[in-house]
């Protein structure tokens, strides 16, 4: 029975490849944004703080806040 259901709700491939490119631009772009305003966030350069002084603490921080980030945007893609 679940295979038929399953059977019965699937879509042709050119529309499943067209919701997955318009999820991912999206998804990019909600991403960059959060990013951008990170950015402009913090008094400092990131850059400059992470490259050239080396700050590994901020790194990780940074890197764990882009996880969240792309948590939250899959999540809110997949519903």
């Amino acid at each position: 029975m679940l295979l038929q259901t399953v059977l019965l709700q699937t879509m042709p491939l050119t529309q499943a490849l067209l919701h997955v490119a318009i999820y991912t631009i999206s998804g990019l772009a909600l991403f960059g944004l959060a990013f951008f305003i990170m950015g402009k966030a913090t008094p400092f350069s990131l850059r400059k703080e992470i490259e050239e002084d080396q700050n590994v603490a901020l790194a990780i921080v940074m890197a764990s806040v882009i996880i969240g980030i792309a948590m939250i945007i899959v999540a809110a893609i997949t519903g």
